[in-house]
């Protein structure tokens, strides 16, 4: 039976954008996933997080940029958790290009500029050509304040076989979701079963 992850599990609705981005490369008990295999899953994604494309559907490069962008806040997300789980690695291997990937994409935010139209001064922003463009800039720039300003309150989820990030938004909390806490701790339980029957068995030799 084919597995398919509901949408309100996939996008994490309570996490920050740049979370939820991260989450797009996730693992089950069939192995690593990647939401991302088509301009279109990436169209579903940004109306799912509620950015707002225009309607414009993305192109091949936008869709390759948006999976660059995504690998990158996740190696720096590694690198700001001193995350090793060797499933959760990123596709970029350095922390100065995933820095420079990022920087990259929120440089194309709109630039405020002020302009003479005759003798009246207006505020306007240069646009970039392509609304996709305009939400990855966007979600760039709040990846930047989430690794920058808020990056001591990301984690690495080591639930078994979890390989997503969360905000810890709670003292208590440890791992991404209930599901992965309940494997945590069922595999807690097993460990600790196990040790106990061990123990027994040594005494009993």
């Amino acid at each position: 039976m084919e597995n398919e992850r509901p949408e309100h599990e996939w996008v994490l609705a309570d996490e920050p954008v740049p979370v939820r981005l991260m989450a797009t490369i996730w693992a089950d008990t069939d192995g690593l996933h990647d939401d991302f295999a088509a301009p279109s899953d990436l169209d579903a994604w940004l109306d799912a997080v509620g950015v707002d494309r225009s309607g414009v559907a993305a192109t091949v490069a936008e869709f390759l940029s948006a999976r660059d962008l995504r690998d990158a806040v996740r190696r720096l997300a590694a690198h700001i958790t001193g995350d090793q789980r060797p499933a959760a690695a990123s596709a970029i291997a350095g922390v100065e290009e995933a820095v420079r990937i990022v920087n990259a994409a929120a440089g194309k935010r709109p630039i405020p500029r002020l302009r003479l139209d005759g003798a009246v001064l207006e505020l306007s922003a240069d646009s970039p050509a392509s609304p996709v463009d305009a939400c990855l800039a966007e979600i760039a720039g709040d990846a930047q304040h989430q690794l920058g300003e808020n990056g001591a309150r990301l984690r690495a989820c080591h639930a078994p076989g979890c390989v997503l990030y969360f905000a810890k938004t709670h003292p208590r909390r440890e791992w991404c979701s209930v599901a992965c806490g309940n494997r945590a701790r069922a595999a807690r339980h097993y460990r600790s079963v196990r040790s106990a029957r061990g123990i027994q068995r040594s005494t009993a030799e």
